[in-house]
């Protein structure tokens, strides 16, 4: 009796093998990635086998209850969500190189950037670019694109502080918004300013803090309890900011769940005015003076450039989804509005003009 060869390493590392151990190595078991791939277990497991006994190697350790990942599985994963993100990159590329227009767009958003005024922008993006497409195709395709959706699929995430920088120095998306102006440019970027937002000291009114004389020095405020952010890079060093050494110190998620533990009293910290702006109206927040300078932070834009075809020229104009962002953010107001208009008061944004 003979058996099937083993299968050439080149032939097992297809797209569907590497996106099977993202979902098996992201839920944590085999059954649970079963349920996510439409599978059942004993295909999964089979198909893990077919990949271990092609490349010769143990994936996962199969001692423990839960998915865990030998060494040999991490790098094959790492490596394969680098592979499927330059897959993807190709996809996208050919797209714009056939219609102008990308298969999907990333944009990564910093925690501080108005989310209101972003689905604004959506809102715009997706009823302008239809439009668009519509009326560059013959009349009989332009009728049957009267009721597609966009040609281009929208990925927008929110990340903290180097976060925002890793999503796009890793290719994981094509526009940063929110980006500090002291991150040093590399080749393939282009930045623009998106303005400066101010930071203020505020504390609830029943804090120990509140009724303290003003201007606040670091010796008074290194006693209590500062809340912080947490950076959400993965690889990058994150930045702290803003605290004392050997202060204590909760950290949060975002800056939607400081400003709420600053309410709650729990501590002290920066937050941006404009997002604390309602709840220092309200006088759920109160703004204490310090002693050491106001923190303004210096925002930028920033995107990737096309290369030519030669991969070095910089020369190639962005696909038609990447310019019209670009184009909105050319205009004040609407930069205004990502950094200012927080809360949930106030009418829609004009986003649309530049």
């Amino acid at each position: 009796m003979t058996t099937a060869p083993t299968p050439p390493s080149r032939n097992v590392l297809t797209p569907e093998a590497l996106t099977m151990m993202d979902a098996i190595a992201r839920s944590g078991s085999f059954a649970a990635a079963a349920r996510l791939l439409g599978k059942v277990p004993s295909a999964l497991t089979y198909n893990v086998r077919q990949l271990e006994d092609a490349l010769d190697v143990l994936l996962f350790d199969r001692r423990s209850r839960q998915a865990t990942l030998t060494a040999a599985g991490r790098e094959l994963l790492d490596e394969g969500r680098h592979l499927l993100e330059q897959m993807d990159a190709v996809a996208n590329r050919v797209k714009r190189v056939a219609t102008g227009w990308e298969t999907q767009l990333g944009i990564v958003v910093d925690d501080v950037v108005s989310r209101s005024t972003m689905l604004d922008l959506c809102s715009a993006f997706y009823a302008e670019c239809t439009v668009r497409a519509r009326t560059s195709r013959s009349p009989p395709a332009a009728a049957a694109a009267a009721a597609s959706p966009p040609p281009t699929r929208l990925r927008i995430r929110t990340e903290v502080m180097s976060g925002v920088w890793e999503a796009l120095v890793t290719g994981q998306v094509d526009l940063a918004i929110g980006v500090g102006s002291d991150r040093e440019l590399p080749s393939g970027l282009a930045r623009k300013d998106l303005g400066t937002l101010a930071f203020v000291f505020a504390v609830a009114p029943h804090h120990p803090l509140a009724g303290a004389r003003e201007p606040l020095d670091d010796g008074e405020i290194v006693r209590h309890r500062a809340v912080a952010v947490a950076d959400s890079a993965h690889r990058l060093a994150p930045m702290t900011v803003h605290l004392l050494a050997g202060q204590d110190v909760l950290t949060v998620s975002d800056m939607q769940a400081k400003i709420d533990a600053l309410m709650r009293g729990v501590g002290c910290g920066f937050v941006p005015e404009p997002m604390a702006r309602e709840a220092i109206a309200a006088g759920r927040l109160v703004v204490k003076k310090m002693q050491r300078a106001q923190p303004i932070a210096r925002l930028g834009y920033v995107w990737r450039v096309p290369a030519g075809r030669d991969g070095s020229a910089r020369k190639a104009e962005p696909g038609l989804a990447l310019r019209w962002w670009l184009e909105r953010l050319e205009s004040a107001t609407t930069r205004h509005a990502l950094l200012d208009r927080h809360g949930s008061a106030g009418a829609v944004a004009e986003v649309g003009a530049t």
